[in-house]
């Protein structure tokens, strides 16, 4: 398994790194949610830039999270989750590319998170043009309506991979408890087969179990949440760290 190395971050090695959204209005609510996380267990900053009022607004969202590296002084994943997956706002897909490119040639994320069903040419090209300015990819899918079979959720990882991207991630919603079951068992085979980290989830109350257990089945990165969550079934992040490191000390070895 390759392991991607952010200083002194190693995501794919040991627990699961906790990465920690924010998910403001603006430039103020997103510096207090940093002075807030800034004193907390994460090991990374994910923003997400649909929440945004001024989304669009490419040197607001540049100095936004030039501000919230300096504050928290952790590694930044940059998100634009699309209304199809579950985002705030639904944008053309011209203008989500468009977004991401200028993010990337701001390099001021280290990390860009980019959706899988955007197209195929589409991320190609984004992830040709992310490493081209040194920024990693996060190629990311997020069905809200149900649980894949295991092999699919296999096959859209893998094809991740060979697409190019440096993190894959898969979040499903469970409908019952063998949905989480379907869900870690990808994750293991996906784990045990594929190069690069996997980051994996099954949202929700039912699939919490999924948010602890990542250093058992082979995800590498899990989020937690300081105040308003991102996505169903986050946990507070300090519960979250001190969970991971009874798995970590107890359960493996």
């Amino acid at each position: 398994m390759k392991v991607l190395n952010f200083d002194e971050l190693m995501i794919g090695e040991g627990r699961p790194k906790i990465c920690v959204p924010i998910v403001a209005k603006n430039i103020e609510e997103a510096n207090a949610q940093a002075s807030e996380i800034a004193n907390m267990s994460a090991d990374l900053i994910e923003i997400r830039g649909d929440f945004f009022e001024q989304y669009s607004d490419r040197q607001y969202v540049i100095n936004l999270i030039h501000e919230v590296k300096v504050i928290t002084n952790r590694p930044v994943i940059y998100t634009f989750r699309t209304g199809r997956e579950g985002g705030e706002i639904q944008i053309q897909k011209e203008e989500y590319v468009s977004l991401l490119k200028d993010l990337i040639a701001s390099k001021e994320p280290v990390l860009i998170d980019v959706e899988l069903f955007t197209g195929e040419k589409e991320v190609k090209d984004l992830i040709g043009f992310a490493h081209d300015h040194g920024v990693k990819v996060v190629l990311s899918n997020h069905d809200f309506d149900k649980t894949p079979e295991k092999e699919e959720i296999y096959a859209r990882l893998k094809s991740m991979e060979e697409m190019g991207a440096d993190i894959a991630k898969i979040a499903v919603m469970p409908k019952e408890q063998y949905d989480v079951n379907i869900l870690l068992d990808a994750t293991t085979m996906a784990y045990l087969e594929m190069d690069i980290p996997i980051v994996t989830m099954s949202m929700g109350k039912m699939g919490a179990i999924s948010r602890i257990s990542g250093e058992v089945f082979g995800s590498s990165i899990t989020f937690g949440t300081v105040g308003k969550a991102s996505a169903p079934g986050q946990i507070n992040v300090d519960d979250l760290s001190h969970m991971l490191e009874i798995i970590h000390r107890q359960c493996v070895k």
